[in-house]
């Protein structure tokens, strides 16, 4: 033990002996002499510094996440140059199912290291992080000490699961007790309620996940090293369940993957297509086990046949598809409707604005449970249109003898966000002028008074969607460049043209077939 909790074990077994043992205070005392003893203050393992390995090890469980896997490895060869240096604090924010959680425990057997899991979601007490003080009866210590008791050395991965998920009410606030344990330059003497001496936490590499970053206090966010995990691709999606999922399942169900089954490629592309609409895995997990029900179910009956899933056997299993993705250029066919993309908590998803005229005087009726930044959106896209009538062949007076409603369908879903400003402009422009959005373009970006397209966040799982849906076209703000480049992969990016643009003339001339901008000026002088 470190000085200072020798002298309080000291001190306390000094007391435990002078004590009669039907003392009530007997067992206290003996309780917290056992877990001074038991906790690991010099007990480590010894890393594992081989890079080639621990890359192995790290393409060998998980398909894809090349940025994290990165981080892992320059975390590993920091640690080779330089044993005593701190641990990082990673946070892995993506939708569920994506393999935040495994790929914690990834990173645990990549370094050789213990790995404990605590889940956070829905813990309300701060008791809970910090412990309870020993004046209390039935007291413990915290989920972290107990956790590094568990684990049985003072280096393990600690992985906290779904920090978004933390609760507060009266008995105090979990999120600002985590801030200590937290931060790397405080954490060397935390000192839990039960123990009450300090414990070194700097030598444990702490790993948290959440859905979506929103919920966690800024100066907790702050705290730590954000990594992005979006949504999977197609190809990737297959490649992980030929990888991982059909084994799995299979030999989960009796069935030896490659000999009594085996899924064709293209009857998973049909199983991400048109049964699952997810960024993660787990519903076309859900959807293999399903077959593999069927098949066991088949073998109990005495067809010992091998099978190969195709296609057509996915759908005389499932039944018709629950997706069906409707044809974009169908849908533009009329003017006034414009595709846009859009970020969900579960990866990304297309959105049709529409947009309609009819006579009445400037009345502007917005449906589909938009929020207040897509209201306001409409209102600024709508203004632009009206300054700059003229430009775009439009009545300058055609406000004051019409009522325009714009809808996003599938109004039972709330909408709300700063990215549908363009498409709003281009469903508007559509409706005034008579002409139709391409078919084959989607858009997303946010628009000021001005007529300036700005940058908007989630750039990846909107690709991933649009891609998914057959759009070959898309119009992106200029100074979303980087994102593009750095989240999207080149498969992706190679399967599409975007259009980088700074200005909704500049939308316009990619969104119609016909630009309906008259270049009477100059695009400078206009913006």
């Amino acid at each position: 033990m470190p000085e200072e909790a020798h002298k309080e074990a000291i001190r306390e077994l000094d007391r435990l002996a002078k004590m009669p043992p039907a003392a009530a205070e007997y067992t206290v005392a003996r309780t917290y002499l056992d877990w001074l003893i038991a906790m690991p203050w010099k007990t480590e393992t010894v890393d594992n510094v081989d890079i080639a390995g621990a890359r192995g090890v790290l393409d060998e469980d998980h398909v894809g996440l090349d940025r994290i896997k990165e981080r892992i490895l320059e975390y590993l060869a920091v640690k080779k140059i330089r044993p005593e240096g701190k641990d990082p604090i990673l946070c892995f924010v993506g939708p569920p199912g994506v393999g935040k959680t495994s790929l914690g425990k990834s990173v645990a057997r990549a370094l050789g290291r213990k790995f404990h899991r605590l889940s956070l979601g829905g813990m309300r007490d701060e008791a809970e992080i910090r412990g309870h003080r020993r004046t209390y009866i039935g007291a413990l210590p915290g989920q972290i000490v107990q956790g590094l008791r568990r684990a049985g050395t003072k280096n393990p991965v600690l992985m906290l699961d779904e920090i978004d998920k933390l609760g507060m009410d009266f008995r105090g606030d979990p999120a600002s007790a985590l801030l200590e344990v937290l931060d790397s330059e405080q954490n060397s003497a935390f000192r839990d309620h039960y123990l009450d001496v300090p414990f070194d936490l700097s030598r444990v590499l702490f790993i948290t996940t959440a859905n979506i970053l929103d919920p966690v206090p800024p100066p907790l966010r702050d705290r730590m090293e954000v990594i992005h995990l979006a949504g999977y691709t197609e190809e990737e999606k297959i490649g992980i369940a030929q990888q991982h999922l059909v084994p799995k399942q299979a030999r989960e169900h009796g069935l030896v993957a490659g000999t009594d089954v085996t899924f064709t490629d293209e009857a998973l592309r049909v199983l991400c297509r048109g049964y699952t609409r997810e960024a993660g895995l787990r519903n076309l997990e859900r959807e293999i086990a399903t077959i593999c029900r069927k098949l066991a179910r088949r073998r109990g009956e005495g067809d010992l046949e091998p099978v190969a899933v195709t296609p057509d056997l996915v759908s005389s299993f499932l039944g018709a598809p629950r997706w069906e993705y409707e044809e974009l250029r169908q849908r533009t066919r009329e003017p006034g409707v414009a595709v846009g993309l859009a970020w969900t908590p579960v990866g990304g998803d297309i959105l049709f604005i529409e947009a309609t005229r009819m006579k009445g005087g400037k009345t502007l009726t917005l449906t589909g449970q938009l929020g207040d930044v897509m209201k306001e959106s409409v209102q600024a896209a709508l203004s632009w249109v009206r300054s700059h009538a003229d430009r775009l062949g439009i009545a300058p007076d055609f406000w004051e003898t019409s009522d325009i409603h714009v809808h996003v369908p599938a109004g039972a879903i709330p909408k709300d966000g700063p990215s549908a400003g363009v498409t709003m402009a281009a469903a508007l422009v559509s409706l005034l002028t008579g002409r139709p959005v391409r078919g084959d373009v989607a858009m997303t970006g946010e628009v000021s008074l001005s007529g300036r397209v700005l940058p908007v966040g989630g750039i990846k799982e909107k690709m991933l969607a649009a891609r998914r849906v057959g759009v070959k076209t898309v119009i992106l703000p200029r100074r979303n460049e980087k994102n593009l480049l750095e989240d999207v992969q080149p498969a992706v990016r190679d399967s599409m043209t975007f259009h980088l643009v700074d200005s909704i003339p500049e939308v316009l001339s990619v969104a119609f077939e016909e630009t309906p901008w008259r270049p009477i000026l100059r695009l400078e002088s206009v913006i």
